[in-house]
């Protein structure tokens, strides 16, 4: 990569398929439903400061109805130990479209997202498939990846990157995703606190110090400079910081939040490094004018950025090509 830094930003794109076996519609709906709001005002902020973002997107939203869905199915569905993890147990609460359920199916705001340039459309797996819980194999998260590659709305847009959910990466599947055509995933921040772990063995003490870490810099910023580590696995294109949304209680920590966020980008602007801003739509579905302004805070930043130090904003489609095109030079000098 050359020595200008890069600014990118990944959405995992869920609606309830997402949150399905935490919460109720009753509980989390009005999250679900600002969505709707959030992701458009979204696209306008990105299309004014020309961000190029990813949404990781998970496959069983981008239908018309829920008989075109039950098409696409995967050859081989999963097998959890906790069956409540998987969303097939759960069709009979899915509603018929996207109209009368707007909870599960997404697809205008797919096509919508497919209009404003410089957005990548990538997967968040078929069924927001759990790749580190009991019972699941490695050839049903083919199957689940590869039904992700086929959902009709998708194409004729190549999918390039991949969000694992619940970022349950799993090394071993990683050969799988370059055979479907991966070339990019978003590993986690390398410290302890942010390993990936299956969705019962969370550590309070772990996501406490990950609440702490998000307003204080506990465990760095998160920068790196971006390499291929192996020709058979897709880039690693790390994560640096969730965007974690506005909560009225802990607003007067607002400027502390926005600090941390604003001193990574600086530093990877200076150090020529990669800064990977990622969260979910329906973080912002509540309190959705509060968490624009904090974004437009953000993206403000990074114009500065662009003016002072040359930092580009890429997708993580794009960070990847830059990678492997300089490797495929440096393996074939002319």
């Amino acid at each position: 990569m050359s020595g200008r830094g890069t600014f990118i930003v990944s959405l995992d794109f869920e609606l309830n398929w997402g949150v399905h076996d935490v919460f109720t519609i009753e509980q989390y709906g009005e999250h679900i439903k600002g969505v709707r709001t959030a992701i458009p005002s979204m696209l306008a902020l990105f299309e004014q400061y020309e961000i190029h973002a990813t949404w990781a997107t998970v496959g069983m939203l981008c239908f018309k109805d829920k008989e075109e869905l039950i098409k696409y199915f995967p050859a081989i569905l999963p097998t959890y130990g906790n069956e409540s993890f998987s969303p097939y147990t759960k069709l009979h609460t899915v509603g018929e479209n996207e109209e009368t359920d707007p909870y599960h199916f997404g697809q205008s705001l797919v096509l919508q997202i497919l209009q404003v340039p410089h957005q990548e459309i990538g997967t968040h797996t078929f069924s927001h498939y759990y790749c580190l819980e009991k019972g699941q194999k490695a050839e049903q998260f083919q199957a689940d990846l590869q039904a992700s590659l086929n959902v009709p709305c998708f194409q004729p847009h190549t999918i390039r990157s991949l969000v694992f959910p619940r970022n349950q990466l799993n090394a071993n599947y990683l050969t799988i995703c370059k055979q479907l055509g991966i070339e990019a995933y978003r590993g986690n921040e390398e410290h302890t606190i942010y390993e990936a772990t299956g969705y019962n063995d969370r550590s309070k003490v772990k996501r406490g110090i990950r609440l702490l870490d998000a307003y204080i810099n506990i465990t760095g910023h998160h920068t790196y400079q971006l390499q291929q580590d192996q020709d058979n696995v897709p880039v690693n294109v790390r994560a640096s910081r969730f965007l974690r949304p506005y909560h009225p209680t802990l607003k007067f920590a607002e400027p502390l939040r926005l600090k941390r966020i604003k001193k990574g980008i600086e530093h990877a602007a200076k150090h020529g490094e990669v800064y990977h801003l990622w969260w979910h739509p329906h973080n912002f579905g509540t309190h959705v004018n509060e968490n624009l302004s904090f974004l437009q805070k953000i993206l403000a930043h990074v114009s500065e950025m662009k003016e002072k130090y040359g930092l580009q904003s890429k997708t993580m489609g794009e960070a990847a090509s830059s990678i492997t095109q300089n490797g495929t030079k440096n393996k074939n000098p002319q």
